[in-house]
Protein backbone atom coordinates (compact mmCIF):
# COMPACT_ATOMS: atom_id res chain seq x y z
CA UNK A 1 0.00 0.00 0.00
CA UNK A 2 0.84 3.72 -0.64
CA UNK A 3 0.26 6.13 1.82
CA UNK A 4 0.61 10.04 1.01
CA UNK A 5 0.80 12.97 3.78
CA UNK A 6 0.05 16.28 3.60
CA UNK A 7 1.70 18.77 6.22
CA UNK A 8 0.15 22.06 5.65
CA UNK A 9 1.32 24.55 8.15
CA UNK A 10 1.30 28.40 8.51
CA UNK A 11 4.69 29.00 6.69
CA UNK A 12 4.80 25.92 4.43
CA UNK A 13 3.89 22.39 2.79
CA UNK A 14 5.09 19.05 3.58
CA UNK A 15 4.12 16.86 1.31
CA UNK A 16 5.39 12.84 1.69
CA UNK A 17 4.77 9.43 0.10
CA UNK A 18 4.77 5.83 2.29
CA UNK A 19 5.28 2.56 1.32
CA UNK A 20 3.49 0.16 4.20
CA UNK A 21 3.97 -3.46 4.04
CA UNK A 22 2.84 -5.40 6.77
CA UNK A 23 3.87 -4.54 10.29
CA UNK A 24 6.91 -3.05 9.61
CA UNK A 25 6.35 0.55 10.22
CA UNK A 26 5.76 2.73 7.15
CA UNK A 27 8.66 3.47 4.95
CA UNK A 28 9.05 7.06 3.29
CA UNK A 29 9.92 6.78 -0.79
CA UNK A 30 9.36 10.23 -1.67
CA UNK A 31 9.38 13.82 0.11
CA UNK A 32 8.77 17.46 -0.89
CA UNK A 33 9.10 20.46 1.32
CA UNK A 34 7.75 23.91 -0.42
CA UNK A 35 8.02 27.27 1.80
CA UNK A 36 4.64 28.52 0.35
CA UNK A 37 1.94 27.84 2.30
CA UNK A 38 -0.54 29.85 -0.46
CA UNK A 39 0.37 27.10 -3.32
CA UNK A 40 -1.76 26.16 -6.08
CA UNK A 41 -3.29 22.91 -4.11
CA UNK A 42 -3.92 20.62 -6.95
CA UNK A 43 -1.26 22.12 -9.22
CA UNK A 44 1.40 21.06 -6.12
CA UNK A 45 -0.34 17.59 -5.62
CA UNK A 46 -0.97 16.50 -8.89
CA UNK A 47 2.71 17.33 -9.91
CA UNK A 48 4.12 14.92 -6.68
CA UNK A 49 1.23 12.37 -7.55
CA UNK A 50 2.94 12.16 -11.63
CA UNK A 51 6.36 11.98 -9.95
CA UNK A 52 5.75 8.91 -7.77
CA UNK A 53 4.33 5.39 -9.11
CA UNK A 54 0.83 5.95 -6.86
CA UNK A 55 -1.17 3.43 -8.47
CA UNK A 56 -1.23 1.83 -5.06
CA UNK A 57 -2.18 4.58 -2.79
CA UNK A 58 -5.01 3.95 -1.03
CA UNK A 59 -5.27 7.35 1.74
CA UNK A 60 -3.90 10.25 1.93
CA UNK A 61 -3.78 11.55 5.12
CA UNK A 62 -3.93 15.33 5.88
CA UNK A 63 -2.81 17.12 9.17
CA UNK A 64 -5.16 19.73 10.79
CA UNK A 65 -4.67 21.58 13.50
CA UNK A 66 -7.70 21.64 15.82
CA UNK A 67 -10.12 19.22 16.38
CA UNK A 68 -12.18 20.70 19.36
CA UNK A 69 -13.24 18.34 22.16
CA UNK A 70 -14.93 15.62 19.52
CA UNK A 71 -12.39 15.27 17.05
CA UNK A 72 -9.43 13.71 19.61
CA UNK A 73 -8.01 10.63 17.58
CA UNK A 74 -7.46 10.42 13.46
CA UNK A 75 -10.38 10.03 11.71
CA UNK A 76 -11.65 9.44 7.61
CA UNK A 77 -12.89 12.81 6.26
CA UNK A 78 -16.34 12.45 5.86
CA UNK A 79 -19.06 16.15 5.43
CA UNK A 80 -19.87 15.55 9.09
CA UNK A 81 -15.86 15.82 9.88
CA UNK A 82 -15.34 18.43 7.23
CA UNK A 83 -18.42 20.54 9.04
CA UNK A 84 -16.41 20.28 12.47
CA UNK A 85 -12.99 21.30 10.92
CA UNK A 86 -14.80 24.56 9.47
CA UNK A 87 -16.70 25.28 12.29
CA UNK A 88 -13.06 25.54 14.19
CA UNK A 89 -11.99 27.78 11.62
CA UNK A 90 -12.32 31.03 13.95
CA UNK A 91 -10.09 29.23 16.82
CA UNK A 92 -6.76 28.35 14.06
CA UNK A 93 -7.56 31.26 11.14
CA UNK A 94 -4.30 30.34 9.62
CA UNK A 95 -4.71 26.44 9.83
CA UNK A 96 -7.95 25.21 9.62
CA UNK A 97 -9.07 27.16 6.57
CA UNK A 98 -5.29 26.04 4.47
CA UNK A 99 -6.02 21.96 5.85
CA UNK A 100 -9.20 21.77 4.10
CA UNK A 101 -7.98 23.44 0.92
CA UNK A 102 -5.68 21.00 0.53
CA UNK A 103 -8.28 18.27 1.54
CA UNK A 104 -10.50 19.32 -1.34
CA UNK A 105 -7.80 19.58 -3.74
CA UNK A 106 -6.23 15.44 -2.74
CA UNK A 107 -9.77 14.07 -3.10
CA UNK A 108 -10.35 15.63 -6.77
CA UNK A 109 -7.41 14.35 -7.80
CA UNK A 110 -7.42 11.03 -5.71
CA UNK A 111 -10.81 10.06 -6.08
CA UNK A 112 -13.17 8.40 -3.78
CA UNK A 113 -11.58 5.11 -3.80
CA UNK A 114 -8.56 7.12 -1.86
CA UNK A 115 -9.37 7.39 1.89
CA UNK A 116 -8.90 11.10 3.33
CA UNK A 117 -7.89 11.10 6.48
CA UNK A 118 -7.52 13.72 9.01
CA UNK A 119 -5.10 13.69 12.65
CA UNK A 120 -5.28 16.49 14.72
CA UNK A 121 -2.51 18.64 16.34
CA UNK A 122 -4.82 19.02 19.40
CA UNK A 123 -5.47 15.28 20.29
CA UNK A 124 -2.30 14.37 21.96
CA UNK A 125 -3.26 17.11 24.54
CA UNK A 126 -7.16 16.31 24.71
CA UNK A 127 -6.33 14.69 28.15
CA UNK A 128 -4.62 17.34 30.20
CA UNK A 129 -5.54 17.05 33.98
CA UNK A 130 -8.06 19.88 34.18
CA UNK A 131 -5.87 21.89 36.55
CA UNK A 132 -3.90 22.85 32.91
CA UNK A 133 -6.98 22.41 30.70
CA UNK A 134 -9.50 24.87 32.22
CA UNK A 135 -9.52 28.52 32.66
CA UNK A 136 -10.20 30.59 35.76
CA UNK A 137 -13.46 31.82 34.05
CA UNK A 138 -17.74 30.57 35.46
CA UNK A 139 -18.53 27.77 33.59
CA UNK A 140 -21.39 29.47 31.91
CA UNK A 141 -18.64 31.57 30.09
CA UNK A 142 -15.98 28.67 29.93
CA UNK A 143 -16.72 24.85 29.74
CA UNK A 144 -19.50 25.05 28.58
CA UNK A 145 -19.24 27.10 25.52
CA UNK A 146 -15.81 24.94 24.82
CA UNK A 147 -13.72 27.76 26.38
CA UNK A 148 -10.65 25.74 27.61
CA UNK A 149 -6.94 25.10 26.64
CA UNK A 150 -6.27 23.10 23.65
CA UNK A 151 -2.75 22.92 22.93
CA UNK A 152 -1.34 22.46 19.70
CA UNK A 153 1.23 20.96 17.80
CA UNK A 154 0.75 18.04 19.27
CA UNK A 155 1.70 15.80 16.18
CA UNK A 156 5.82 17.57 16.56
CA UNK A 157 5.22 16.85 20.60
CA UNK A 158 4.51 13.38 20.38
CA UNK A 159 7.18 12.76 17.63
CA UNK A 160 9.71 14.10 19.39
CA UNK A 161 8.51 12.14 23.12
CA UNK A 162 8.95 8.74 21.02
CA UNK A 163 12.19 9.18 19.63
CA UNK A 164 13.30 10.40 23.66
CA UNK A 165 11.80 7.07 24.40
CA UNK A 166 14.08 5.42 22.30
CA UNK A 167 17.06 7.20 23.27
CA UNK A 168 16.42 6.62 26.81
CA UNK A 169 15.35 3.57 27.43
CA UNK A 170 16.90 3.53 30.97
CA UNK A 171 14.24 5.64 32.27
CA UNK A 172 10.67 4.34 33.89
CA UNK A 173 7.45 5.55 31.31
CA UNK A 174 10.46 7.72 29.84
CA UNK A 175 10.33 10.29 32.80
CA UNK A 176 10.14 13.49 32.93
CA UNK A 177 10.48 15.48 29.36
CA UNK A 178 9.89 19.04 27.96
CA UNK A 179 9.67 19.63 24.38
CA UNK A 180 10.17 23.27 22.61
CA UNK A 181 8.46 22.62 19.10
CA UNK A 182 9.80 26.25 17.23
CA UNK A 183 8.80 26.61 13.97
CA UNK A 184 6.67 29.44 12.46
CA UNK A 185 4.55 28.86 15.29
CA UNK A 186 6.00 27.65 18.73
CA UNK A 187 5.55 25.77 21.80
CA UNK A 188 6.33 24.00 24.29
CA UNK A 189 5.03 20.96 26.60
CA UNK A 190 5.31 19.29 30.01
CA UNK A 191 5.61 15.36 29.85
CA UNK A 192 5.47 13.22 32.45
CA UNK A 193 5.24 9.37 31.71
CA UNK A 194 4.49 9.73 28.66
CA UNK A 195 1.31 12.29 29.27
CA UNK A 196 1.16 15.94 28.85
CA UNK A 197 0.45 17.49 31.85
CA UNK A 198 0.93 21.28 30.18
CA UNK A 199 1.32 23.37 27.45
CA UNK A 200 1.84 26.54 26.26
CA UNK A 201 -0.31 26.93 23.56
CA UNK A 202 -3.84 27.37 24.79
CA UNK A 203 -7.82 27.90 23.54
CA UNK A 204 -5.79 28.95 20.05
CA UNK A 205 -2.77 28.71 18.94
CA UNK A 206 -1.88 32.42 19.89
CA UNK A 207 -1.57 31.81 23.29
CA UNK A 208 1.85 31.08 24.60
CA UNK A 209 5.32 31.66 23.27
CA UNK A 210 6.57 34.69 21.18
CA UNK A 211 6.23 32.73 17.36
CA UNK A 212 7.22 34.23 13.81
CA UNK A 213 4.24 36.57 13.77
CA UNK A 214 1.50 35.93 16.67
CA UNK A 215 1.99 37.39 19.73
CA UNK A 216 2.09 35.00 22.05
CA UNK A 217 0.87 35.88 25.64
CA UNK A 218 -1.27 39.20 26.03
CA UNK A 219 -3.41 40.49 28.51
CA UNK A 220 -6.76 40.01 26.85
CA UNK A 221 -8.18 43.85 27.93
CA UNK A 222 -5.47 44.94 25.14
CA UNK A 223 -8.25 43.78 22.77
CA UNK A 224 -10.90 46.26 23.44
CA UNK A 225 -8.23 49.00 24.44
CA UNK A 226 -7.43 48.68 20.81
CA UNK A 227 -10.71 48.67 19.42
CA UNK A 228 -11.64 51.73 20.80
CA UNK A 229 -7.87 53.95 20.11
CA UNK A 230 -7.48 52.47 16.45
CA UNK A 231 -11.46 52.46 15.37
CA UNK A 232 -11.21 49.04 14.35
CA UNK A 233 -12.79 45.24 15.18
CA UNK A 234 -11.95 43.14 17.25
CA UNK A 235 -11.57 40.56 14.85
CA UNK A 236 -9.14 42.60 13.09
CA UNK A 237 -7.04 43.40 16.11
CA UNK A 238 -7.00 39.71 16.33
CA UNK A 239 -5.97 39.30 12.78
CA UNK A 240 -2.81 41.34 13.22
CA UNK A 241 -2.18 39.20 16.46
CA UNK A 242 -1.86 36.37 14.49
CA UNK A 243 -0.36 37.68 11.51
CA UNK A 244 1.60 41.02 12.15
CA UNK A 245 2.93 40.18 15.67
CA UNK A 246 5.74 38.34 17.28
CA UNK A 247 9.37 38.69 15.84
CA UNK A 248 7.14 40.11 12.30
CA UNK A 249 6.05 42.74 14.87
CA UNK A 250 8.95 43.24 16.83
CA UNK A 251 11.88 43.77 14.52
CA UNK A 252 9.47 45.79 11.89
CA UNK A 253 11.51 43.53 9.22
CA UNK A 254 11.32 39.83 9.57
CA UNK A 255 10.18 37.14 10.79
CA UNK A 256 12.66 34.78 9.86
CA UNK A 257 14.86 34.02 13.05
CA UNK A 258 17.58 32.99 11.14
CA UNK A 259 18.23 36.68 9.82
CA UNK A 260 17.36 38.20 12.90
CA UNK A 261 19.48 36.48 15.05
CA UNK A 262 22.56 37.83 13.07
CA UNK A 263 21.34 41.35 12.78
CA UNK A 264 22.90 44.46 14.67
CA UNK A 265 19.65 46.44 14.78
CA UNK A 266 18.41 47.25 18.44
CA UNK A 267 14.86 45.70 17.35
CA UNK A 268 16.42 42.43 15.78
CA UNK A 269 18.24 41.81 18.85
CA UNK A 270 15.39 42.76 20.94
CA UNK A 271 12.90 40.59 19.19
CA UNK A 272 15.51 37.94 19.73
CA UNK A 273 15.66 38.10 23.45
CA UNK A 274 12.07 38.69 24.33
CA UNK A 275 11.77 35.19 21.85
CA UNK A 276 14.09 33.45 23.83
CA UNK A 277 13.40 34.78 27.41
CA UNK A 278 10.01 33.84 27.20
CA UNK A 279 11.00 30.76 25.85
CA UNK A 280 13.27 30.32 29.38
CA UNK A 281 10.41 31.21 31.31
CA UNK A 282 8.19 28.10 30.21
CA UNK A 283 10.75 26.23 30.48
CA UNK A 284 11.19 26.87 34.42
CA UNK A 285 7.44 27.00 34.93
CA UNK A 286 7.50 23.61 33.33
CA UNK A 287 10.10 22.83 35.78
CA UNK A 288 8.31 23.77 38.81
CA UNK A 289 5.27 21.30 37.56
CA UNK A 290 7.25 18.36 36.63
CA UNK A 291 8.64 18.53 40.14
CA UNK A 292 12.55 19.01 37.56
CA UNK A 293 12.95 16.77 34.58
CA UNK A 294 15.07 14.02 32.71
CA UNK A 295 15.44 15.66 29.52
CA UNK A 296 14.56 18.74 27.45
CA UNK A 297 14.15 18.33 23.37
CA UNK A 298 14.11 20.95 20.79
CA UNK A 299 12.46 20.45 17.44
CA UNK A 300 10.86 22.41 14.27
CA UNK A 301 13.03 24.66 11.83
CA UNK A 302 13.83 27.16 14.69
CA UNK A 303 14.85 24.84 17.10
CA UNK A 304 16.76 22.00 15.15
CA UNK A 305 18.81 24.96 12.78
CA UNK A 306 19.68 27.62 14.96
CA UNK A 307 22.03 27.15 17.94
CA UNK A 308 22.08 30.50 19.41
CA UNK A 309 18.29 30.68 19.89
CA UNK A 310 18.95 27.28 21.75
CA UNK A 311 22.14 28.28 24.12
CA UNK A 312 20.11 31.59 24.72
CA UNK A 313 16.94 29.64 25.71
CA UNK A 314 18.67 27.69 28.23
CA UNK A 315 20.75 30.00 29.28
CA UNK A 316 21.75 30.44 33.31
CA UNK A 317 19.74 27.23 34.33
CA UNK A 318 22.74 25.11 35.59
CA UNK A 319 20.31 25.48 39.27
CA UNK A 320 18.47 23.02 37.64
CA UNK A 321 21.09 20.57 36.14
CA UNK A 322 20.79 21.99 32.50
CA UNK A 323 23.86 23.07 30.96
CA UNK A 324 24.46 23.60 26.70
CA UNK A 325 27.53 21.92 25.59
CA UNK A 326 28.79 25.08 23.12
CA UNK A 327 30.31 22.64 20.45
CA UNK A 328 28.38 19.94 20.46
CA UNK A 329 25.40 22.63 19.97
CA UNK A 330 26.99 25.17 17.66
CA UNK A 331 27.43 21.98 15.35
CA UNK A 332 23.92 19.85 15.84
CA UNK A 333 22.00 22.16 12.63
CA UNK A 334 19.49 19.78 11.04
CA UNK A 335 19.94 16.38 12.67
CA UNK A 336 19.84 14.62 15.73
CA UNK A 337 22.36 15.43 18.53
CA UNK A 338 22.81 15.75 22.16
CA UNK A 339 23.96 19.20 23.02
CA UNK A 340 24.35 19.00 26.81
CA UNK A 341 27.44 18.75 29.09
CA UNK A 342 27.99 15.22 29.70
CA UNK A 343 28.36 16.71 33.64
CA UNK A 344 24.84 17.69 34.04
CA UNK A 345 22.16 15.20 35.19
CA UNK A 346 19.53 17.00 32.15
CA UNK A 347 19.46 15.59 29.00
CA UNK A 348 19.22 17.88 25.69
CA UNK A 349 18.64 16.82 22.38
CA UNK A 350 18.22 18.13 19.19
CA UNK A 351 15.32 16.01 17.06
CA UNK A 352 14.08 16.60 13.76
CA UNK A 353 10.54 16.31 14.14
CA UNK A 354 8.86 13.45 11.46
CA UNK A 355 5.27 14.58 11.53
CA UNK A 356 4.75 12.89 8.57
CA UNK A 357 5.80 9.37 9.68
CA UNK A 358 2.87 10.16 12.86
CA UNK A 359 0.61 10.92 9.55
CA UNK A 360 1.29 7.58 7.88
CA UNK A 361 0.40 6.07 11.55
CA UNK A 362 -3.04 7.51 11.53
CA UNK A 363 -3.71 6.64 8.18
CA UNK A 364 -2.88 3.19 8.69
CA UNK A 365 -4.79 3.24 12.11
CA UNK A 366 -7.96 4.51 10.50
CA UNK A 367 -7.71 1.69 7.71
CA UNK A 368 -7.19 -0.70 10.13
CA UNK A 369 -10.54 0.07 12.05
CA UNK A 370 -12.19 0.56 9.03
CA UNK A 371 -11.52 -3.00 7.41
CA UNK A 372 -12.09 -4.43 11.27
CA UNK A 373 -15.42 -2.73 10.81
CA UNK A 374 -16.08 -4.43 7.32
CA UNK A 375 -14.58 -7.73 8.17
CA UNK A 376 -17.16 -7.93 11.58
Amino acid sequence: MILMTVNSGSASIKLAAFEANGAEPPRRIDQEHRHDPDADARKVLGAFLRRADMTQLVAVAHRVVHGGTRLIGPVRIDAAVEAEIDALSPLAPLHNPLALRWVAAARALCGSNVAQVAAFDTAFFANLPRVAAEYALPASIGTDHGVRRYGFHGLAHEALWRRWCELRPDLAAAGRLITLQLGGGASVSAIAAGHPIDTSMGFSPLEGLVMATRSGDIDPAVIPYLERRLGCSSERIVERLNRDSGLRGLSGVTSDMSELIGSSTAEARFAVELYCYRARKYVGAYLAALGGCDGIVFGGGVGEHIPGVRERILLGMTWAGIAVDRAANDVAIGREARISSAATPVSVYVIPVDEEQALARAALHCLGDSRAHKSR
